[in-house]
């Protein structure tokens, strides 16, 4: 698997016009944080490349209007219209991180900032990113202001006339300390707001759970099945709503619904609505024995799992594995996969990642040179350096790493790893780090694979559609659209039929 980043980037080449400000030679930017009034009133034009709206951002042309939520704790995804609160601290990245930054920032009343204050700052507040305002994958940081930020609310659409695809790249002015760069992963309260609304399934109010057993008895008694009366049921009630409808069923009818469901369902639609009646930790303990039951191994299923758990839901399924299937996940591990992927799995199993979220800069320095030492600084790879760093550095702390190895090499470390690196350990190195960069863009991507070309995964596509339907699915399906420039919608109409299709629509929201 590569990360998509824009087609022949190579990073930050310079500052449009060699002036790394806007107007051209404001170079300390805007006293108090304001964007002054153009000549003779209205508003500055785009500059060369795209360039800052007065207020309200615009979306790239094809792109999302209104922007995209950033994913709180984690980088943001670098799209468009994105909208800050009076006063916001701006936005940057490191320089030199190809694909960061993204058109069309703004911020009302808080200006285009200068250093330290509200707005996506002019530099050396807010700084540059890709020239011509590539739309790349986000990592938003914001200056000074010791926390990662996020895309606020009230994302305002709309592009003028001859705008540029794109704005003012991302990232600090090279002029910037690099203390601007010790930043604390607690979201901003602008960013908290949007956790609640990153599922796409939510808990129902006026929840009943003898009235929906009632509702799925009707739908399965007698000839034929009302697949639609289950879906209403199924795609509208959370994860912790459907054990209580499952023991409510059993406590009515003195029958097991799942084995009901079995008997009126079959094929993909099937292995849907079982996927949902089951416990979020059991699923994945499930999908873990099932990649590795009988004859070959579903590794990129370990990947997609183990990477991109949390430390205690990692050590909850490990529990599971053992408590459900009564075997050692980590026996199975090395009984399935071998040399440095059965190392970096084992190191996944463990659920033992620092979750600090204060990001160390000094440490990020030292293990960026780390990994250049290790890889391209030296004949060969040093792969127990790899596992350590991405094993055992926290996602924001990875992030950091990240961008003080592009400072280092001028190369961006995923695309190192694919050098170094191949086949599974390749593959696995990979998702840690997309991850730690973006989150939702890499099951965006594993979504997309899943569709592509002839055939379907459908496995994968319910696994994840399950998985991280009351999680962020909504930026997934944004970050799917910034990146494939079509909705993940349309790509599941297009590849599915009938009843699983249905339901599919019903979970990810339309």
């Amino acid at each position: 698997m590569s990360y998509p980043y824009p087609s022949g980037f190579q990073g930050y080449p310079g500052y449009p016009g060699g002036d790394p400000s806007y107007p051209p030679g404001a170079q300390q930017g805007f006293p108090g944080g304001q964007y002054p009034p153009a000549p003779g009133g209205g508003a500055y034009p785009p500059a060369s490349g795209g360039g800052f709206p007065p207020s309200g951002g615009y979306p790239a042309p094809g792109g999302f209007p209104g922007g995209m939520p950033s994913y709180p704790g984690a980088p943001s995804f670098g799209g468009p219209g994105y909208n800050a609160p009076p006063g916001a601290p701006g936005y940057g990245v490191a320089p030199g991180v190809p694909g960061y930054g993204g058109p069309g920032f703004s911020a009302p009343a808080g200006g285009y900032g200068a250093p330290n204050t509200g707005g996506f700052g002019a530099p050396p507040a807010g700084g540059y990113g890709a020239p011509g305002g590539v739309p790349g994958y986000g990592g938003f940081q914001q200056p000074s202001s010791q926390s990662y930020g996020a895309g606020g609310p009230g994302q305002v659409p709309g592009q003028i006339p001859g705008q540029a695809p794109g704005g003012y790249p991302g990232g600090p002015s090279p002029a910037q300390p690099a203390s601007v760069l010790q930043v604390n992963a607690a979201p901003q309260p602008f960013a908290a707001a949007q956790t609640a609304t990153q599922g796409t399934i939510r808990a129902a109010t006026n929840f009943d759970a003898l009235t929906d057993a009632e509702k799925l008895r009707k739908a399965m008694k007698g000839f034929g099945t009302d697949e639609q009366a289950i879906i209403d049921v199924v795609a509208n009630r959370s994860s912790d709503q459907r054990q209580k409808i499952k023991a409510a069923f059993k406590t009515a009818y003195g029958k097991d619904l799942i084995k009901d469901l079995k008997s009126e369902l079959s094929g993909n639609v099937e292995e849907l609505i079982i996927a949902l009646f089951m416990p979020p930790t059991y699923y994945d303990a499930w999908s873990l024995h099932h990649a590795m039951k009988g004859a070959g191994t579903q590794e990129r299923v370990l990947i997609e799992i183990l990477c991109s758990r949390t430390n205690s839901e990692i050590k909850n399924i490990v529990a599971c594995y053992k408590s459900e299937f009564g075997r050692n996940l980590e026996k199975d591990i090395r009984s399935d996969t071998s040399g440095h992927f059965e190392r970096l799995l084992i190191s996944m199993c463990q659920g033992n990642r620092d979750e600090n979220p204060n990001v160390n800069v000094q440490q990020a320095e030292q293990d960026a040179q780390r990994l250049y030492q290790a890889g391209e600084g030296k004949l060969g790879t040093d792969e127990s350096s790899f596992n350590l760093v991405l094993a055992s550095r926290s996602f924001p702390q990875l992030k950091a790493v990240a961008e003080a190895y592009a400072r280092i090499s001028k190369r961006d470390l995923i695309s190192v790893i694919g050098r170094e690196f191949s086949g599974y350990i390749e593959d696995g190195l990979k998702a840690i780090l997309q991850c730690a960069i973006n989150r939702p863009a890499f099951f965006a991507e594993r979504l997309h694979h899943a569709m592509k070309g002839a055939g379907t995964d459908d496995s994968t596509l319910i696994r994840i559609v399950v998985t991280r339907s009351e999680i962020d699915l909504v930026q997934i399906k944004q970050a799917y659209v910034q990146m494939f420039q079509k909705s993940l919608s349309a790509a599941i109409h297009s590849d599915t039929s009938g009843d699983y299709r249905r339901l599919l629509l019903a979970i990810t929201g339309q």
